[in-house]
């Protein structure tokens, strides 16, 4: 069969390299009940050579079953908050931009610090955020970093850029793609299936409660899961995510 290649003569260094490094991270966990993980089948610099996915139409059955599998990969954790693909001790990106992962003890330290401002502030000077939304966000994010907003979540195993270009559907049910994985909180990966949509989203919702019941308030936090992913699309996707994340901040500020 087949395999999807992907090329890129520009990408920068260890580019596929730590696509390749997240997938099978995240492949760990699917012996275990975990998601399946698109198969990587050669890679190299600037290429990276794919098991070819045949789609076809989602399913609300397909749906539940990828939730409860979403859950058995985040329990399959990661050693903290930040930590990079295991073994995996080079630059790591969502889509086409560098993040840090730098394993801390708090989630709210590292989320607000390598996940929401680096992106907060780049939307900025691209015309994306105004200063005074950047103050809002950077005022929500010291609440967050102050542990405020910290529970007894252990790391999980999160795909971190998990839209839905991302969760594909063949014959066998869901496989995921394209991650930015790390260890982080589990409602992350969700409340950006709950940003960009999903077929059947609330199949898949009620699927990884069935398996992983989430803590009471799960979706009165879903504008706090929600600042990596818009600030992400602020630094490079225009005024709207802009205007969202700053909303999302002052829903943040409200939580605490």
């Amino acid at each position: 069969m087949t395999p999807h290649v992907k090329q890129r003569a520009d990408a920068p260094d260890d580019f596929f390299e730590a696509e390749a490094a997240g997938l099978a991270w995240l492949a760990e966990a699917t012996p275990r009940g975990g998601a399946r993980i698109v198969a990587v089948e050669s890679v190299s610099a600037g290429r990276i050579a794919l098991e070819a996915v045949h789609e076809t139409r989602p399913t609300p059955e397909a749906a539940r079953r990828f939730g409860a599998a979403l859950a058995a990969t985040h329990a399959a954790g990661a050693d903290a908050f930040g930590a990079p693909p295991a073994g995996w001790h080079g630059p790591v990106f969502i889509g086409r931009r560098q993040q840090e992962c730098t394993p801390r003890d708090s989630w709210g330290a590292f989320y607000a610090a390598q996940r929401v401002l680096p992106f907060a502030r780049t939307a900025v000077e691209a015309g994306s955020l105004t200063r005074d939304e950047l103050d809002l966000v950077e005022r929500a994010c010291g609440a967050v970093a102050s542990g405020a907003l910290d529970d007894d979540a252990e790391p999980a195993r999160l795909h971190g850029d998990l839209w839905s270009g991302n969760v594909l559907v063949d014959a066998g049910g869901v496989v995921l793609i394209d991650p930015a994985a790390h260890g982080g909180h589990p409602e992350t990966d969700l409340a950006m299936l709950q940003l960009f949509g999903l077929p059947f989203l609330e199949e898949a919702l009620a699927g990884y409660q069935d398996a992983s019941p989430l803590r009471d308030g799960w979706r009165d936090r879903v504008p706090l899961h929600q600042l990596h992913p818009l600030a992400v699309h602020a630094a490079g996707h225009g005024r709207s995510y802009g205007r969202a994340l700053a909303e999302a901040a002052g829903q943040v500020l409200r939580l605490v």
